[in-house]
């Protein structure tokens, strides 16, 4: 069993690390064609309490995304639902990590934000460490482009 847990966890990280080294570079370009420069220059900048309010935006977005995908999985819509959750967790982590990534600084000032940011840096490093010495992780990142 715990070696079909960490299979299991080996395809997540390698999906994860994948989709955001992906939307990482999405959010970059995207950001040059749609010449935000300025603005992200600003969000470099910006106080903590206007960071924690940009930061919120992107999760204001996609919540009702997420509530149609819902609405529709109720109503018996499973594929259109699905998809649209699939959209709306892509849109998520493409906004999010980038304002993140953005604000970081300033977001790490909230004590609150660093307690929960340095949780979960420990458990994905704990969790990455346990999958990476795995035969099935290794074998995997060979399929990784």
């Amino acid at each position: 069993m715990k070696k079909i847990l960490l299979s299991l966890l080996a395809i997540f990280l390698i999906l994860e690390e994948w989709l955001w080294d992906l939307l990482t570079a999405l959010g970059r370009s995207l950001s040059q064609f749609l010449h935000l420069e300025q603005v992200e220059q600003w969000l470099r900048q910006t106080e903590p309490n206007m960071a924690l309010v940009a930061f919120s935006i992107p999760i204001l977005i996609v919540a009702p995304i997420n509530i149609l995908a819902f609405f529709l999985i109720a109503k018996g819509l499973i594929l259109q639902g699905l998809l649209i959750e699939i959209l709306a967790k892509l849109l998520g982590t493409l906004l999010v990590a980038r304002v993140f990534a953005l604000t970081k600084p300033q977001l790490l000032s909230f004590a609150f934000l660093k307690i929960i940011y340095t949780y979960i840096t420990a458990w994905l490093k704990w969790a990455h460490d346990k999958v990476t010495d795995t035969t099935f992780y290794q074998w995997m990142k060979q399929f990784r482009v």
